[in-house]
């Protein structure tokens, strides 16, 4: 069975213009969203998870908040075995750094790995986008790191041109600089996704578009530069 669809959101997700997600609760054939908000675990996590159920009812779906916030959460059996069943899962956004320490070599994202490969729709949103790659770029300076690995070959910059955020790319340019050959660097704009559909050719939807990089240029190729990872 091939993967399901991945979405890496540049942020501001669950508000007017992410109509991308009524398109992939139809791909997930379900009715119903496992939010993660684990990425916002110092920031009330709970409002992340009240903003997905407001968003999703919507579209028609309900939300399932998953109050994964620490390492022995993520090693929990029980929730492991709720994302392995899920059709949709929704990380927030949030601290990258937070979500990496959480997820990285636990149950619970090993049960959303084994989701995916069996065909469910995974979605990142900011730090979730961010940290589903590998290279991850590090928030503290730009340069790349080790990521969870959902996808390989690609590091993703959210939030790309956010007044608050990143209102002048500087955190994009450094990724850009600091990117070993060959590797991709792509900046994501709030409310804008970048979808690998399960044939692995990626595409944007969204309110803006998604730009990429390789050894310090924008590339023409645009997402076809990623390949079919």
């Amino acid at each position: 069975m091939s993967p399901g669809v991945l979405a890496l959101v540049g942020g501001d997700e669950w508000t007017p213009g992410c109509d991308f997600d009524a398109e992939l609760l139809a791909a997930s054939g379900s009715g119903r969203v496992v939010v993660l908000p684990t990425a916002a675990a110092f920031e009330r996590p709970e409002r992340r998870v009240l903003a997905a159920a407001e968003w999703f009812a919507g579209l028609g779906a309900e939300v399932e908040g998953l109050m994964v916030t620490s390492r022995s959460d993520a090693q929990d059996d029980g929730a492991a075995a709720i994302v392995g069943a899920a059709r949709f899962v929704y990380l927030s956004g949030g601290s990258p750094l937070h979500l990496r320490s959480v997820l990285k070599d636990s149950k619970v994202f090993a049960a959303l790995r084994s989701a995916w490969e069996g065909g469910a729709v995974v979605a990142g949103a900011g730090a979730g986008a961010l940290v589903l790659s590998d290279p991850m770029v590090d928030p503290r300076g730009g340069a790349l790191t080790v990521g969870l690995g959902l996808v390989d070959g690609l590091a993703v910059v959210p939030l790309v041109g956010d007044l608050q955020d990143d209102a002048h790319g500087e955190k994009l340019h450094r990724s850009v600089l600091l990117a070993p050959a060959g590797v991709p660097v792509v900046g994501i704009p709030g409310r804008t996704a970048v979808l690998r559909d399960p044939d692995g050719r990626w595409r944007s939807a969204g309110l803006a578009e998604p730009l990429v990089f390789v050894d310090g240029h924008v590339c023409a190729a645009g997402l076809g530069a990623l390949g079919d990872s």
